[in-house]
């Protein structure tokens, strides 16, 4: 039998702080979410691998270093509203039920979002509502949010969730794809969305956000 609180606390030492994670909210949180129980049981083994893991067909529990580096830039606190787009197998979700006061999880696979809601209840998340939804309209029923966290790469960011921030809020989020793609925070003041490029970062896309291309003729 493996033991997984040895693997987790390794993971956190050996791939999250060694890659400039210094919040100790976030620390503890890596240190306190049972990754093994958002993979598939076939998986469990792999659940604390420096590497994204398949939890449904095209779509991955984000690796443990970029999704701790992104939390940190989100700099979330017990006072934010959190919209998280792409639930997957809610394992951010559970890490971000920790750092927020409040989580809407949005995810677009049915079947994904019942077993993430699932676990997530089993484990005691109780602050995280999984709702159901294509990713890239948001969820503006309980908009605004302080904090969007877009758990995937997307190709770009569409106005229609950047509308659900609110004044001051933030969307954090991996804009482009492979090695060029980079994290980024959009915030919106006044009105006007303002964006900054923190790190490069290479992680899964997420479904629903290519743009779209204009046919030239």
């Amino acid at each position: 039998m493996m033991d997984f609180e040895a693997a987790r606390t390794k993971m956190v030492e050996n791939q999250i702080r060694t890659t400039d994670v210094t919040s100790h909210s976030v620390l503890r949180a890596f240190y306190t979410v049972p990754r093994e129980a958002f993979v598939p049981a076939k998986a469990k083994s792999l659940a604390y691998i420096d590497t994204d893991i398949e939890v449904a067909p095209g779509r991955y529990l984000m690796e443990a270093s970029p999704l701790a580096k992104l939390l940190q830039l989100a700099a979330i606190t017990r006072d934010h509203v959190v919209l998280e787009v792409g639930t997957g197998s809610g394992y951010a979700s559970a890490v971000l039920s920790l750092l927020a006061g409040s989580v809407v999880s949005l995810e677009v696979d049915e079947a994904l979002a019942a077993q993430a809601a699932e676990t997530l209840s089993s484990l005691g998340y109780d602050n995280v509502a999984v709702v159901t939804g294509a990713l890239e309209k948001g969820y503006a029923d309980e908009a605004p949010y302080d904090l969007i966290f877009v758990n995937g790469a997307v190709e770009e960011v569409p106005a229609a969730l950047l509308e659900q921030l609110r004044e001051g809020g933030r969307l954090v989020a991996v804009v482009g794809y492979g090695n060029a793609a980079q994290a980024k925070v959009l915030v919106r003041e006044q009105g006007v969305i303002s964006e900054g490029a923190h790190f490069n970062a290479s992680v899964k896309p997420l479904p629903g956000f290519r743009k779209t291309r204009e046919f030239v003729f």
